[in-house]
């Protein structure tokens, strides 16, 4: 790249300045850029030259503290109102006292609204599920984990069975649970099967604690 001297001539009573002449390079080709790039983003990525992006990182701007630090006299708050106090200002959520918004939306029943209600308390088979039983066989929660009817892992695994009374049953079958719904018991009795109820650990009570503790003594 050549470029000449800046030239002047006075003719008369104007001084004429001429312009130089600048020859322009080329503009690199597509495949230029692209390589050029490539060969940047590839030097950037390595273990020892990582780096955040440019312009990523921010200092952390310090509000309020005088006119030395170029934000005026109220820094950006204004002159009145509770956010322009010094605090923690308001909690999260809060819309100045009218109904918040988490409180205007419904709320889902049961385990999905966060209420202990929806969560199961029984191990549920149908009789439609035990046909892999033959006649005469024991149903019981062990056994049917062996046959693969219910994989129970986490808090299923401490809870007891009951027993539905969807499906029809076609063989006597011995069915041990601790629930059965009177469906199920009069289709299980009918088929000529036993239904056994298990006994359950009693429910804490203050009324059976006490009567407990006065039978000890």
């Amino acid at each position: 790249m050549q470029v000449q001297a800046r030239t002047s001539t006075f003719s008369g009573q104007q001084l004429v300045t001429r312009r130089p002449f600048v020859a322009r390079a080329a503009r690199p080709s597509v495949a230029v850029v692209q390589a050029a790039a490539a060969t940047e983003e590839s030097e950037r990525l390595r273990l020892n030259n990582l780096s955040p992006q440019p312009g990523s990182k921010k200092n952390k701007n310090r509000k309020g503290r005088g006119y030395g630090a170029g934000q005026g006299g109220t820094a950006g708050f204004g002159m009145r109102g509770q956010k322009s106090r010094s605090g923690s200002g308001i909690r999260p959520g809060f819309e100045g006292g009218q109904t918040p918004l988490y409180r205007r939306l419904p709320k889902l029943k049961g385990i999905a609204g966060g209420m202990g209600a929806g969560l199961p308390d029984y191990v549920v088979v149908n009789l439609s599920q035990l046909s892999k039983f033959a006649e005469g066989e024991e149903v019981s929660l062990e056994s049917l984990e062996e046959k693969r009817i219910v994989n129970l892992s986490g808090r299923e695994s401490r809870l007891p069975l009951k027993v539905l009374g969807t499906g029809e049953l076609h063989a006597p079958l011995t069915i041990k649970a601790a629930a059965f719904s009177a469906s199920a018991k009069s289709k299980i009795e009918a088929a000529g099967g036993q239904a056994v109820e298990l006994p359950q650990k009693p429910t804490w009570t203050r009324q059976l604690h006490e009567a407990r503790v006065a039978a000890a003594n």
